[in-house]
């Protein structure tokens, strides 16, 4: 065998299961039908946290409350040994009117969880009324995850290879035998699928009744000479994230339209309109950049994470929808946790129950 374990996707949940499988000794190789975190990992806006997570299930807000717990001793241990810094900081989320202000007290209270309600103004001082104040709510800089994941899987004798594209898998008596792919045959003793939005065409015949599906995201991006804002800020679906050199993230859409990636001036339009609402000065200020992600949409924003039900060497870690980077070491823990037979740190049901079809109606 070429490898110990073979990982279909190069994004955070890929590259983050390849470095822990390579630190517990594996021979890790991952294949990338693209570039290596250019997809979902690198186009979203890195805020660890569900929007808002009184508004998601408890296996939603359990997933992601357990990775953001983890983000920061994991993203100091990358820019410790890579130089390259993520960017991970708690800047605390600002939730401006409309919300529910009996539902975010009783979840925060019920999870022990910081909360203030504040007067928007002294934040955003466009903006009147009462808000919310999650001071906890972390970010990381998307691009630069990415960077110093695939430098430390590669500093550690990871293989990487881009553009090749998995065509067909081939089984036989219940295990996965070798990856027919662009770029020529693959074998390994395990093999993981993470491929994001492209996970149910990856499985193929073996997909199941697998429901993961792409749902485009756009985003608009604009540069201050410091920092517009203090904290996040969330509006209804618009986010606005402050980096510290000034830029500034305006996001994002949700649109069911399939493996489309084009950028429209209807989004572009919507996005800086809700954003000038906001912060005012953004109406006199160019556009840095405009661009589009495809995320691996689930039922309920619930990945699946685990072994394939009929395929003993397959496994699968996929469909974190919008939250894939909050909910990357939980998920690489869960699943690797299943592969060494080791103890779970809480009930991990729900994360196997995505082989079985639509479990309803989508979650935002």
């Amino acid at each position: 065998m070429d490898s110990d374990f073979l990982i279909i996707g190069a994004g955070v949940i890929g590259l983050s299961s390849a470095l822990e499988l390579i630190q517990r000794g594996a021979k890790v190789t991952v294949l990338e039908r693209g570039s290596s975190g250019r997809e979902s990992s690198w186009a979203g806006g890195g805020i660890l946290s569900p929007l808002c997570p009184w508004d998601y299930s408890e296996e939603v807000t359990r997933l992601a409350s357990h990775g953001a717990a983890l983000f920061p001793t994991w993203a100091q241990a990358l820019y410790a040994s890579t130089g390259i810094d993520p960017e991970y900081e708690a800047s605390g989320m600002l939730v401006l009117p409309p919300f529910d202000a009996q539902a975010a007290q009783q979840w925060c209270a019920a999870h022990d969880v910081p909360l203030q309600q504040v007067q928007a103004a002294d934040f955003a001082p466009a903006v009147s009324g009462e808000a919310l104040y999650l001071p906890q709510v972390a970010q990381v800089r998307n691009p630069r995850l990415m960077r110093a994941l695939r430098t430390r899987v590669e500093m550690l004798g990871g293989r990487i290879i881009e553009q090749c594209e998995v065509r067909d898998i081939v089984a036989k008596d219940s295990r996965v035998r070798t990856l027919a792919t662009s770029c020529g045959e693959f074998s390994a003793e395990n093999f993981i699928v993470s491929a994001g939005a492209w996970s149910k065409q990856v499985l193929g015949q073996y997909a199941l009744q697998m429901d993961i599906k792409p749902i485009r995201g756009q985003m608009l991006l604009f540069k201050f000479s410091e920092p517009s804002l203090r904290h996040i800020v969330l509006r209804d679906n618009l986010y606005l994230i402050p980096r510290r050199d000034g830029h500034l993230l305006a996001g994002s859409t949700l649109e069911d339209v399939g493996f489309d990636k084009k950028i429209t001036q209807a989004a572009h339009d919507n996005l800086r309109l809700r954003a000038e609402a906001v912060i005012p000065q953004l109406r006199d200020m160019p556009l840095v950049q405009h661009w589009a992600g495809l995320r691996p949409a689930s039922p309920h924003n619930i990945p699946t994470i685990g072994r394939h039900p009929q395929l003993k060497n397959l496994y699968l870690n996929s469909g974190h929808f919008r939250y894939g980077v909050t909910m990357a070491m939980a998920s690489v823990e869960i699943l690797l946790n299943e592969i060494m037979n080791a103890p779970q740190p809480f009930d991990v049901v729900p994360y196997q129950a995505g082989w079985g079809g639509t479990l309803g109606k989508r979650a935002r």
